[in-house]
C-alpha cells in the first residue's frame, strides 16, 4: 500500500506567529523552510511559479501544436488548458489569457463536433459553458448567446449513466456552472428537474435495498467522485431536490460512512475490500469533499465529523507519488481547502499549504528522477502539473478555492 504514496513527515500543524526567524535562517530543507514561512509568502512563491508553468502548459498544449485540437476535453485536453487561462485571468486580470481562453474554446467547439459526449469534464457541456461564461468576461454577448444556444440544444442520449465523467451529473454540473456565472435559470428548472428526476428514478431502481440510492458504470457499482456515488451526491446537493429525494441524498451518505473501512478510507466500488486508493476519483478525498458541501447544505455536525475523519486519512496516506488533481497530491490539497472554508480552522490551511509546499519543493525533482508520476498528458488539468497550477493560483484567495470542476 504504502508504494502508492510519499510518508508524511511534515509537522501536523506549525503556528507561524511562534515561528521564530533563527529557525528560518539554520533551515537547509526548502521544505521545512517553505512550511515555516507565513502564508501569504509562501502564495507569492507559488504565484510566481504558477504564471511560469501557465506558459509552459500553453506552449506545449496549444503553441506547439499549431492551434490543432485532438483531446478537447477539461480532463486531459486543450480545454482544461483554457479553463486554466481563466483561473489565471481571475487572479492577474490579464486580458491576453482571456482572449487566448477564447481562442482554445473555439477550436475545441470544432473538434468537439459529433463526439455524442455531453458533460463538463468529458464533453460538450464544457465548451459551450466556458465558451459562455468566457464570452461573458470579454463583452461578447453574441459569442455568449451562441455558446448558450448550443448548451440548449444538446440533447441527452436515453442510455446515459449518471456518473460525473460522462453522465447525467457531469450534464448537470454544468448547467449549474451557466446558472452561476451568466445569471440564474439562463438553463431553467424544467430543464434541470427533468434531468434530476432521471438521476433519483435511476439511482432508487437500482438502490433498492440496503442503500436509498446506488449507479452503476461499465459493470460496477463506484462510490467515488468521478463515476459514483460521492460524485452524483455532490451534484444533487445543488439541485432544488423535493424532501423525500434530499433524504435518500442524506440516507445515501449515512450508508457510505457506516461501511468505510476501519481506516476510514471508502472503497472504490461497492463490495470492495481493496483499502489502497487515497484519490479525489476514488476514495477519501472525493467522499470527503462530498461530506464537507452535505455539512453546509444539511446543517449537519454528522456529516463535518464524517469530513474531518476523512481528511486525516488524505492527510496520513494522501501524498501520493503522482501530481495530479484526479489522482494525485494537487486534488487531495482541495480537501484541507474545503473544510478551511466551512470550519474556519487555520489548521486546515496549514495543511492546504503543507501540500502545496511539498508539491513546489519536490514534485519537479521527483518527476525528473521517476519516482514522482507525472501523468500520461503531463500538461493536462487532471493528470499534469496543469492540476497543480491550478492549485498554486487557487491557493492565493483560500477563502476563493474550489476544486475545479467540481466545486462551485
Amino acid at each position: 500500500m504504502a508504494d502508492r504514496f510519499f510518508p508524511n513527515t511534515m509537522p501536523s500543524f506549525v503556528d507561524e506567529a511562534t515561528v521564530q526567524e533563527s529557525f528560518l535562517e539554520g533551515a537547509k530543507d526548502p521544505l521545512s523552510e517553505l512550511l515555516y514561512l507565513p502564508y501569504r509568502t509562501v502564495c507569492e512563491k507559488l504565484k510566481r511559479v504558477a504564471l511560469d508553468l501557465k506558459e509552459t502548459i500553453m506552449k506545449e498544449t496549444w503553441v506547439c501544436k499549431g492551434g490543432r485540437v485532438s483531446d478537447y476535453t477539461i480532463y486531459t485536453g486543450a480545454l482544461g488548458t483554457a479553463f486554466l487561462l481563466f483561473k489565471a485571468y481571475q487572479v492577474t486580470r490579464d486580458k491576453n489569457d482571456l482572449a487566448l481562453c477564447s481562442d482554445i474554446i473555439k477550436a475545441c467547439d470544432s473538434a468537439s463536433h459529433g463526439s455524442g459526449r455531453v458533460t463538463f469534464i468529458c464533453g460538450q457541456s464544457g465548451v459551450y459553458a466556458l465558451g459562455a461564461v468566457v464570452a461573458k468576461h470579454r463583452g461578447n454577448e453574441q459569442l455568449c448567446d451562441h455558446y448558450l444556444t448550443k448548451f440548449k440544444e444538446i440533447e441527452l442520449p436515453k442510455d446515459l449513466p449518471n456518473e460525473l465523467l460522462y453522465g447525467r451529473a457531469g450534464f448537470l454540473w454544468a448547467c449549474s456552472f451557466l446558472n452561476k456565472n451568466i445569471g440564474r435559470d439562463t438553463i431553467s428548472p424544467a430543464q434541470i428537474q427533468a434531468v434530476v428526476a432521471e438521476v433519483i428514478k435511476s439511482g432508487r431502481k437500482m438502490g433498492k435495498g440496503r442503500c436509498p440510492l446506488m449507479y452503476e458504470w461499465h459493470g460496477k457499482k463506484y462510490w467515488g467522485a468521478a463515476h459514483g456515488l460521492a460524485g452524483i451526491m455532490h451534484v444533487l446537493m445543488d439541485m432544488e431536490l423535493k424532501a423525500d429525494e434530499a433524504e435518500d441524498v442524506k440516507a445515501t451518505l449515512r450508508y457510505m460512512i457506516r461501511n468505510r473501512f476501519p481506516s476510514g478510507n471508502y472503497p472504490s466500488s461497492e463490495g470492495s475490500e481493496s483499502d489502497r486508493l487515497v484519490h479525489w476519483c476514488h476514495g477519501a478525498p472525493g467522499v470527503s469533499l462530498t461530506l464537507i458541501k452535505a455539512a453546509k447544505v444539511f446543517s449537519s455536525d454528522e456529516f463535518l465529523q464524517a469530513a474531518e475523519e476523512a481528511a486525516e486519512v488524505v492527510w496520513n496516506r494522501g501524498l501520493l507519488k503522482r501530481v495530479g488533481i484526479c489522482h494525485g497530491v494537487s486534488g487531495n490539497s482541495y480537501v484541507f481547502l474545503s473544510l478551511y472554508r466551512l470550519t474556519g480552522k487555520v489548521e486546515y490551511l496549514y495543511k492546504a499549504k503543507a501540500f502545496a509546499c511539498f508539491l513546489h519543493a519536490r514534485a519537479q525533482t521527483l518527476i525528473s528522477e521517476g519516482v514522482m508520476h507525472g501523468g500520461d498528458r503531463p500538461y493536462s488539468l487532471f493528470e499534469g502539473i496543469g492540476g497543480m497550477t491550478y492549485l498554486f493560483l487557487d491557493m492565493i484567495e483560500p477563502m476563493e478555492t474550489r476544486f475545479p470542476a467540481y466545486e462551485l
